[in-house]
């Protein structure tokens, strides 16, 4: 694993040379000479958090056509008013 530095003007002037260094390992980015982010892969990213799947996928209906859904009607009468 290559551990690269970068700082932010580099990454905004070679966002590909970035990335590419991200397939070898962590890709550390400095903001005024201190590291500030970290940009990883996602399987990096994956592996680390122990994220097997986005929420979106786990969300994700296979055949929602088979899912039925019918919400009741709500009825909703105003309530007097006292003034008193």
């Amino acid at each position: 694993m290559t551990i690269t530095t970068m700082s932010s003007r580099e990454l905004n002037q070679n966002v590909t040379q970035a990335k590419k260094a991200a397939l070898h390992g962590p890709v550390i980015i400095t903001d005024r000479g201190r590291p500030a982010h970290v940009l990883l892969t996602i399987e990096e990213y994956r592996r680390l958090s122990g994220r097997t799947r986005s929420i979106a996928d786990a969300l994700h209906l296979r055949d929602s056509a088979d899912v039925e859904f019918e919400p009741g009607r709500v009825a909703i009468e105003p309530a007097p008013v006292d003034f008193d």
